[in-house]
């Protein structure tokens, strides 16, 4: 599992957590810390390293998200859980953000919390570039199917043309065949008729 635990807080006041259960590491003390050091109101993307985890915070607009996930999970589909966690929960809650009490959003936004961290810790359709990766690819086999479909189809033009040509030989040659039988029985009607003209 690439992301075992999330946090959404304004300043240093947890709205709504969740822990992975099968974590167990003290992400909801060490988040918290991070939270009190995370410097100034700017918005920012950072990622901190502990142990063998890493922790990516993202700060937009006053309300942080963060999120530990294991080092192998690299900071894309981290920060992309980030970006979809910060849009949910404002569409959510809207202006309750600026004065919520601590938890005040945790029974409800904790198990979409779950629900997003089982999503882009096991659904390789979260992955956006690897989404992306394998439509190209998709579209390069079509591509590629296709080539092979007017390969085929042109060395069949090929040989439609070969059988034109030697159709359009014989024509020729039946032709002048047939202009010449043509000539030679003009030439006997001829012959007959000036020998039926001789007393």
């Amino acid at each position: 599992m690439a992301i075992l635990y999330a946090l959404v807080a304004r300043g240093t006041v947890v709205l709504a957590e969740f822990t992975s259960t099968s974590t167990s590491t003290n992400a909801s003390t060490i988040a918290k810390q991070i939270l009190e050091k995370v410097p100034g109101n700017n918005d920012i993307n950072v990622s901190y390293s502990q142990d063998r985890y890493v922790f990516h915070v993202k700060r937009t607009d006053g309300l942080t998200v963060l999120c530990m996930a294991e080092e192998t999970a690299g900071r894309r589909i981290p920060f992309a859980f980030l970006e979809d966690i910060h849009q949910r929960f404002v569409r959510t809650y809207a202006r309750a953000v600026h004065t919520a009490q601590t938890y005040a959003m945790n029974e409800e936004f904790s198990r979409v919390l779950s629900q997003q961290i089982e999503y882009y810790s096991n659904d390789l359709n979260a992955d956006r570039i690897n989404r992306i990766k394998d439509e190209l690819n998709q579209v390069r086999d079509v591509m590629i199917e296709n080539i092979d479909k007017i390969v085929d189809r042109g060395e069949r033009l090929e040989l439609l043309v070969d059988t034109t040509a030697k159709m359009q030989g014989s024509a020729s040659r039946f032709k002048d065949k047939a202009r010449r039988l043509r000539i030679t029985e003009w030439w006997r009607n001829c012959k007959l008729t000036y020998v039926s003209f001789i007393p």
